[in-house]
């Protein structure tokens, strides 16, 4: 995917000439060795993944194979801007530390790498395997910036990679590209998985504001089937990043289709956003729900995630927990302002695995996240507090009991407040990054308008960011996730979910809550993250 705005013909010169450009160079000057040590200490996060340096955005071609899940991402590896796209590379054996490989696939005649998916192929249906060791097959958007700079109306292909050594080291397919652009401007983002019932390979991809469908028996040779989302969902910007895959609904045997699609713009508040729809998919067509698609009509809450700074989220291939709930991740940023975060050695973050299911929910469902860590890296709870009452602002937790930049939380109500309830995360510069809940709205909302540093872009502290809550009779509660440049809030076992980053001055030192009428919190944990 790219970001919505044209690559004029001086742009375009500009980013080649930093690709043919070390960058390191300039980072001998003092001022900038001192500006580069600043983003290492304030804003380099402590277990979200980031590239060692330069630009990254999308998740691409996520897979687990032999104990190892692999993220791919889109990468411009020779400046900090979004600009050529290549496939970086990185494993984790645990999705919490990552370890950077070298560059995944670079560009070549057919243009830049855009984003895409990567699947085994465990029978070997391609023919590009040796052996008895199954081939991981890539299947990206080819993107002729040339061709888009010269002012051709179409630009953008799919095209395939194999590799045979578990995604290490990658061999462009001779017959690329494997799917033709239709007339299509926008025509990108493939993402491949394998049918059981049809004994075959289904893909998706976005074609400007809808879905295509295409079914393949050896992942090259490709027959479209369908096209979905002419009439429904959000058709504010351009569609990106879908995603087709089945959902368990909690507590019964029964499943459901999802698709994720991402929009730029369009998003709940401002900016890129992932949206999903949730129905049935026959091998050739999806189709929504007839009730899912009134209640999305009546009132687009169908959002993976109501913050500013989820976007892009794609499942993981060849992985799905035993109960059937697939892991997601996505890209923490958002294109109102990503390229101008205020830090140097690289820029933006991916967000923590979620593992998602179905919820029923007023006569249709929603999608449920919760953040999933296979080896469970957490340390036990490192304060513990129980029967807290307060009334007007009260300190909840201290760094003098656990450094808060690298914390998960867990606040429990022992019902849900009456009144509007704020909490604060601060420092003694100052900066403070707030959140909360509404009862009279019935909403929770993040407010990072004094969050250090928030004048590089006029997008980003510009207004709180809403979230709807979702009809429930339980006790208000959520879990939080705060690393140094970013917060993650599932409120209500994951019915809704806010992430959003912020650039302190220094680190938050204290969360404390405001009540005017009082509260009554019945648990209060805080985990270190280990």
């Amino acid at each position: 995917m790219k970001p919505i705005y044209f690559l004029s013909s001086m742009l375009f010169t500009m980013l080649l000439m930093i690709a043919c450009t070390d960058t390191n160079t300039s980072q001998k000057e003092p001022k900038k060795t001192v500006q580069l040590q600043e983003d290492e200490q304030k804003y380099r996060p402590n277990f979200h993944f980031t590239p060692q340096k330069n630009w990254m955005n999308d998740p691409n071609g996520m897979f687990y194979w032999n104990g190892n899940y692999h993220l791919y991402f889109q990468h411009h590896p020779f400046g900090n801007v979004w600009g050529p796209m290549h496939w970086g590379h990185a494993v984790s054996k645990d999705l919490v530390h990552w370890e950077e490989r070298p560059i995944a696939l670079y560009p070549d005649a057919l243009g830049t790498i855009f984003s895409g998916s990567a699947v085994v192929d465990h029978n070997n249906t391609s023919g590009l395997g040796k052996g008895d060791v199954p081939p991981i097959i890539a299947i990206y958007t080819s993107h002729d910036m040339e061709a888009e700079r010269s002012g051709a109306p179409y630009y953008e292909t799919q095209s395939l990679a194999y590799s045979q050594d578990e995604g290490e080291t990658w061999e462009k397919y001779a017959g690329n590209p494997v799917i033709k652009n239709p007339a299509e401007k926008d025509f990108r983002d493939p993402k491949v998985f394998w049918m059981e019932t049809q004994q075959a390979w289904r893909l998706t991809l976005a074609a400007g504001q809808e879905t295509r469908f295409y079914g393949s028996k050896d992942l090259i040779h490709w027959e479209p089937l369908s096209e979905f989302g002419k009439t429904i969902g959000n058709h504010n910007g351009v569609w990106e990043c879908p995603d087709l895959f089945q959902l368990p609904i909690q507590g019964t045997e029964t499943f459901k289709w999802v698709h994720l699609v991402s929009v730029n713009p369009g998003g709940p508040n401002g900016g890129s956003a992932t949206q999903y729809f949730v129905g049935d998919f026959d091998g050739e067509t999806f189709t929504v729900d007839p009730e899912f698609e009134k209640a999305m009509a009546a009132d687009h809450r169908f959002w993976l995630d109501f913050g500013r700074d989820n976007y892009a989220s794609v499942s993981f291939s060849n992985f799905k927990i035993p109960s059937g709930q697939q892991v997601v991740l996505g890209w923490m940023s958002n294109w109102d302002y990503a390229t101008v975060v205020p830090t140097t050695t690289w820029r933006s973050a991916m967000t923590l695995p979620r593992a998602l299911e179905l919820v029923p929910f007023d006569k249709t469902y929603r999608l449920q996240s919760q953040p999933y860590f296979p080896k469970g890296n957490f340390s036990k709870a490192v304060v513990s507090k129980n029967d807290l009452k307060a009334q007007g602002k009260a300190q909840l937790v201290s760094s003098s009991e656990y450094a808060l930049d690298h914390t998960a939380l867990s606040v429990v109500f022992k019902n849900t407040p009456r009144f509007t309830t704020h909490f604060q995360l601060s420092n003694s510069l100052g900066d403070a990054l707030n959140f909360g809940f509404d009862p009279q709205e019935n909403q929770f909302y993040i407010d990072r308008t004094a969050s250090g540093k928030v004048d590089f872009s006029t997008k980003f502290a510009s207004h709180r960011s809403y979230a709807p809550r979702l009809e429930t009779d339980a006790a208000l509660e959520f879990k939080l996730f705060l690393d140094k440049t970013s917060l993650e809030i599932f409120y209500d076992q994951g019915a809704t979910v806010m992430s959003e980053i912020f650039f302190l001055n220094a680190p938050f030192d204290q969360l404390s809550v405001e009540a005017t009428e009082g509260i009554e919190i019945k648990a209060l944990e805080v985990f270190g993250i280990d």
